[in-house]
């Protein structure tokens, strides 16, 4: 059997993805300093945040039911072109020199809107892509790994050439990456597995995916994990910039060797995953991520020594990845293919739905009490969501075999829902 490594398609699709995701987070990192730059608020970068993470809320179940029902490669090419457009606006935009903060708002939504779309297709799609089912947990990691490899490569050259050229020269190479993707897309040769056409109405639709994704215990338990995580923990990120500015008394490379921090922690926890067999004992580790996190937060808080806080931030981000890949992992393996683009559209909504709240809560609280004690706040809150999901999500049942995963689960589906009841 061939690995994850040794598919064509998943070689020509990491590929072009490694070039285009080092784009994306030098424009994330860029665009959070140009915002901290021209207010100096806290509660901006909250709204900021707010702004490109609320459209996943709204339109995340539906773009599930579109990858459900629609080619999922065409729906890819579509939705990265719009990214590259946009890029390319916010690039000229800021070139001018006459950026308005209501113009870097709406931009910010507009990418909300296309990644809500996005994000679930892109989820969905690994699997089209593989020559075997059993690779599925191997490619997920690897993806992970990607993401966070240039989660530690984007935000640190983002810092050099904002220091170098301003904020601009990010939101061009951003849109210049796109194309990498783009053609790297063209090449693939991906099979989606056909699910039948559905006459069913859009809602009808939504509420099936819904209530077999709130009737199975695994994937509802999951989701309302990852949903408290994106709300409570991972709003520490918007607040990179007051503690590079005001708490370190930094420049944008500040910036970015902590963001750089996070994704260092986030590509050793990927590689962890990689290198593992099999699904077993993955319900372990989304807890001891969970755990890792909020001790961490709290260590964060609490520092004043930049070192010590690179360390935490390290930390969060492996627990966070370890935390978000393993239940990707598990939910992915379980779910029926019919209805994967629906689940995988609730995972990313649970995520990134309710983050944009937890962002507009952290940056008031911020303004108000300090970066640091805001961070503390939300790692106290993340030690007690992994103490209360601890048992639930520890007695998942992970025994499934590859045969099982092709033929739908068919056999297994009532026993697990026993066991992980």
């Amino acid at each position: 059997m061939k690995t994850a490594w040794q598919n064509k398609n998943l070689q020509l699709y990491f590929a072009g993805q490694v070039v285009s995701l080092v784009g994306t987070w030098m424009q994330q990192m860029a665009m959070s300093w140009l915002i901290y730059r021209l207010t100096n608020s806290p509660f901006m970068l909250g709204f900021v945040g707010f702004a490109s993470q609320a459209p996943s809320l709204f339109l995340a179940p539906f773009a599930g039911i579109v990858a459900d029902h629609t080619n999922r490669h065409r729906l890819l090419l579509i939705t990265q072109t719009l990214c590259m457009l946009q890029a390319a606006l916010l690039a000229c935009l800021v070139w001018t020199g006459q950026t308005q903060l209501w113009q870097l708002i709406s931009l910010a939504a507009v990418l909300g809107m296309i990644t809500a779309f996005d994000l679930p297709t892109r989820q969905s799609f690994l699997v089209d892509m593989l020559d075997d089912k059993e690779q599925l947990a191997s490619a997920i990691a690897i993806n992970s790994s990607i993401n966070t490899f240039t989660r530690l490569i984007g935000p640190f050259v983002a810092g050099l050439f904002v220091a170098w050229a301003g904020e601009r020269i990010c939101f061009l190479v951003n849109a210049v990456s796109y194309v990498a993707v783009i053609v790297a897309l063209l090449f693939v040769k991906a099979q989606q597995r056909s699910t039948g056409s559905s006459q069913k109405k859009p809602l009808l639709q939504l509420k099936e995916g819904f209530k077999y994704a709130t009737g199975y215990a695994p994937i509802r338990d999951l989701i309302a994990l990852l949903a408290l995580i994106g709300m409570f923990t991972m709003p520490f990120t918007i607040l990179m910039p007051a503690f590079a500015k005001d708490v370190f008394h930094g420049n944008a490379s500040t910036l970015g060797f902590l963001t750089g921090a996070a994704g260092a922690g986030s590509l050793v926890a990927a590689l962890f995953l990689t290198s593992r067999k099999g699904t077993g004992e993955l319900s372990k580790w989304i807890i001891i991520g969970c755990s890792l996190c909020g001790m961490a937060l709290i260590a964060l808080g609490s520092s004043t020594n930049l070192l010590l806080s690179l360390l935490a931030v390290a930390v969060v981000g492996f627990g966070s990845m370890i935390a978000l890949a393993a239940s990707n992992t598990v939910i992915q393996t379980i779910v029926d293919e019919d209805k994967r683009g629906r689940v995988m559209s609730f995972f990313i909504m649970a995520f990134m739905g309710l983050a944009p709240f937890g962002c507009m809560v952290a940056g008031t609280l911020a303004s108000a009490i300090g970066p640091g004690k805001t961070v503390i706040v939300n790692g106290i809150f993340t030690l007690i969501i992994a103490a209360v999901f601890s048992a639930r999500v520890m007695n998942i049942h992970l025994g499934v075999t590859a045969a099982e995963i092709e033929k739908g689960l068919s056999e297994t589906d009532d026993e697990m829902r026993v066991v992980a009841a």
